[in-house]
């Protein structure tokens, strides 16, 4: 099996086994998929979740799409070549409750080839972080510590390297460096060497993608039925409109799909269903929002400054 014909069939299988841990997580919404064909070469496949008991939009996509390189690529991508393959999975998932936090995962692989179909380039990238409204620090822990393990299993410097650039990258840089969320990885445009070959990237892309359900689903477990108020639910809304800004102003893939006719409505699929922009709004000094705020504004090394074990994080009661 081509490294190709290997990706696509990991990413679809992903897709298949995170939608059904997420349906059964919310117990109520199913996924509904929209297939589409892209002009050029390939297509998608996008499932949307909405109006459930624990996840008010989400969606879970994979797209396998290639086609000509075109100038505005070579300028954007920095790229030179005759014809381009990209596969990946991508997802954003918005609950309804506002101590359940919001999360983002995206593990893609890129090819380029020469005008005789010669593979002359490929590169991977990737990463998951989580975006809270409400900050427990056991839950930042345990989500970090899930993808440290990863990383530790491939390259003990990559949690470090990769946290690091997750941080700096998820940055609403016009509201004065504050982080849209706690982080998590991302890497971008590794490839394959004499010391880290194509399987290596590959099984490394496949971890940190099935980490996502043991990161991601124990939380969302734990606090999706916290009893909340119409305030909690505000700040919400004003932290998705942080979500909003960065997605539209600053996110690279979002620029670009759009400057480039990419598919609209999956594009903008990681948009929350309702948010909040109130003018200059600021959170009590001290409080559990500006708590949150402070920690988005400032990264912090949650494996080394707040471990806890897995057995105490699990016994853990909700403080709000």
């Amino acid at each position: 099996m081509s490294v190709k014909e290997q990706w696509i069939e990991f990413i679809h299988d992903l897709q298949n086994r995170i939608c059904a841990a997420l349906e059964q997580e919310d117990g109520k919404a199913k996924f509904v998929e929209d297939e589409w064909a892209r002009d050029g070469g390939g297509g998608g496949k996008t499932r949307v979740i909405a109006n459930g008991d624990v996840f008010e939009k989400g969606g879970v996509n994979t797209s396998v799409v290639y086609g000509q390189v075109t100038d505005t690529m070579r300028k954007a991508l920095n790229i030179n070549g005759d014809q381009w393959f990209a596969a990946g999975l991508s997802l954003v998932i918005h609950p309804f409750n506002p101590f359940v936090p919001t999360v983002h995962c995206n593990y893609r692989m890129f090819e380029l080839y020469n005008e005789q179909g010669e593979t002359i380039d490929r590169w991977f990238g990737g990463g998951t972080d989580l975006t809270p409204y409400y900050l427990f620090e056991e839950d930042a822990v345990h989500f970090h510590r899930t993808y440290k393990n990863v990383c530790d299993g491939f390259d003990s410097s990559f949690y470090p390297r990769f946290k690091k650039v997750c941080d700096d990258y998820f940055v609403n840089t016009h509201r004065d460096n504050e982080r849209r969320g706690i982080g998590g990885i991302f890497y971008d445009h590794q490839k394959a060497d004499d010391n880290k070959d194509v399987d290596f990237w590959i099984n490394f892309g496949k971890a940190c993608g099935n980490a996502f359900i043991p990161a991601y689903l124990p939380i969302v477990n734990k606090r999706k039925n916290t009893t909340f108020e119409p305030s909690h639910k505000y700040w919400q809304e004003i932290r998705r409109g942080r979500y909003v800004e960065f997605n539209l102003v600053h996110d690279r893939g979002t620029i670009f799909g759009l400057k480039t006719n990419g598919r609209t409505e999956s594009i903008l699929m990681s948009l929350p269903a309702t948010v909040r922009f109130d003018y200059n709004y600021q959170p009590v000094p001290e409080s559990e929002e500006d708590r949150l705020l402070q920690a988005c504004k400032h990264p912090r090394e949650w494996i080394t400054t707040i471990d806890i074990s897995e057995e105490d994080w699990a016994s853990r009661v909700n403080r709000c």
